[in-house]
């Protein structure tokens, strides 16, 4: 049961979610906010936090992404291109695109990044 007390509905506190380092990218932390885990059916919504100096390696994802842009300046590559983005950004990544980024400033980044619920593999580009 949910704080709006409706089953179908979720409210999850901020401070009821817990932050992990992502394994392939030093400076990269994930907090999972809704997935199939809470009852959400379609799509799983995750927020990243990015340090200064991060770097996440160029890699594809079996799924699209949808993101925004929180906080920080930093640059996102997609495909062949490279972009800085700063909050109210929002991007879309195409599944099996390749893309990476890289935090250059002194402030943190944080990003919305929204999925369909399943299977996501990862490959890193070499």
């Amino acid at each position: 049961m949910s704080d709006t007390g409706d089953p179908e509905s979720v409210v999850k506190r901020g401070d009821d979610v817990d932050y992990e380092p992502v394994d392939a990218a030093e400076g990269l932390s994930k907090g999972v906010l809704l997935d199939e885990s809470d009852g959400a059916p379609n799509f799983a919504m995750r927020r990243f936090e990015l340090a200064p100096g991060a770097a996440v390696p160029r890699h594809t994802n079996a799924v699209e992404h949808e993101q925004y842009v929180l906080a920080g300046e930093y640059v996102v590559g997609i495909g062949d291109e490279e972009r800085t983005v700063s909050p109210g950004d929002a991007l879309l990544i195409p599944a099996g695109v390749e893309h990476w980024y890289r935090n250059e400033g002194d402030e943190p980044g944080a990003f919305i990044c929204a999925v369909p619920n399943g299977d996501d593999t990862i490959e890193l580009v070499e």
